[in-house]
């Protein structure tokens, strides 16, 4: 039975991941200590996850381990001897990291460079896979020429008429203490697979979405917009009319390319994945949407001074992973990912699953 490691396995990629690979016949050991629990508190928990994992998946093990811990992360490679390994574990909000930048830095670099260094001196021909973001690009995606529509911006030059592509420069840019740490990992991501020849890639998320999200005020976007909107919270609006764009994939998407690289792996790449411009949506948008969804009119207040670094508009650029698997495509559309996340949303507000509050 091959054997998986999945770091954050608690988390909205992580646990689609261990399901995945789980559903598939994997021996799938997953690493999460609940540090959203530490960084959002009660409404970032997510052992509500673990507990479906344990319970729903027999070959599916759970381990309490920080992966700041570097002689902890260097035992249970050793002790796991995985065949891939998938790493999803970070501190995610750019906007939190202002305030704990050591532990930010710590768990995104640092945690990421224990897990690679522990992978090399175990095997360099075992695939590892980092959840990178696009932070790493910074605000330059802001500078492009943009046109601004009725309810949304877009871009306004040929060039990126599909997005942003991995060629976009990271570099002269403001990134936040967030996308700093996601840089450094990403290189460093990089650099086992070109300096070692490990078969490695950076995975530069847009909007990674889905049901199982435990979504916080400082991180998300759909999940804490519906769960307003079903709960009647205020909503805030930060900034650019309310009409900047992301592009949002399901998580059941991402999990389903982690499968396809560890079967034909590559070294040392990098690749933006997300929803592709097919599943972009501004705020006023998915207001729209979920209105028509639940019949419930959206609560919100705008506020003029948007997010430090925030963009205005992004949706990624999906010609090279295409390219370099062409068995791999966006399947969950934006109506599939709007109807799964409301539809938990309800099931849920009454269940175990603590509520959660999230911002774009």
């Amino acid at each position: 039975m091959k054997k998986l490691l999945v770091t954050g396995s608690s988390g909205l990629i992580g646990s689609e991941v261990c399901e995945f690979f789980a559903q598939r016949g994997w021996l799938v050991h997953g690493i999460d200590n609940n540090m959203r629990a530490s960084f959002f508190g009660p409404t970032g928990d997510t052992r509500w996850i673990q507990r479906r994992l344990e319970q729903k998946y027999p070959h599916f093990i759970h381990h309490e381990v920080d992966i700041r811990n570097r002689s902890a992360i260097f035992e249970t490679i050793s002790a796991i001897k995985p065949d891939a390994i998938v790493h999803t574990a970070a501190q995610p909000s750019h906007d939190k990291a202002a305030s704990i930048a050591l532990d930010d830095f710590d768990i995104n670099a640092g945690g990421t460079l224990n897990l690679l260094e522990g992978l090399r001196l175990f095997s360099t021909e075992i695939p590892f896979i980092h959840m990178s973001t696009n932070k790493v690009y910074g605000d330059s995606p802001n500078l492009l020429k943009m046109k601004e529509e009725h309810f949304r911006w877009d871009y306004d030059d040929k060039e990126f008429s599909n997005g942003i592509s991995e060629n976009f420069s990271i570099d002269q840019s403001l990134h936040s203490l967030f996308g700093a740490s996601k840089v450094a990992a990403d290189i460093l991501v990089q650099e086992y697979g070109k300096y070692f020849g490990m078969p490695t890639c950076c995975l530069r998320g847009g909007c990674l979405t889905g049901p199982n999200h435990s979504g916080v005020e400082l991180h998300g976007f759909l999940n804490y917009l519906i769960k307003s909107n079903v709960e009647q919270r205020e909503y805030i609006v930060y900034g650019y009319k309310g009409k900047q764009v992301r592009d949002n994939i399901h998580s059941y998407d991402v999990a389903n390319f982690c499968y396809a690289f560890i079967k034909n792996p590559r070294k040392g790449e990098v690749y933006n994945i997300g929803g592709g411009k097919e599943n972009t949506v501004s705020v006023l948008e998915a207001f729209a949407r979920i209105e028509k969804i639940s019949g419930i009119p959206m609560r919100f207040k705008y506020v003029e001074q948007n997010r430090l670094g925030d963009h205005i508009c992004y949706y990624s650029d999906l010609s090279k992973i295409k390219s370099h698997y062409p068995e791999w495509e966006v399947t969950k559309s934006l109506d599939d990912i709007f109807y799964e996340i409301y539809s938990s949303v309800t099931i849920n507000s009454h269940s175990e699953r603590v509520p959660y509050i999230e911002n774009i």
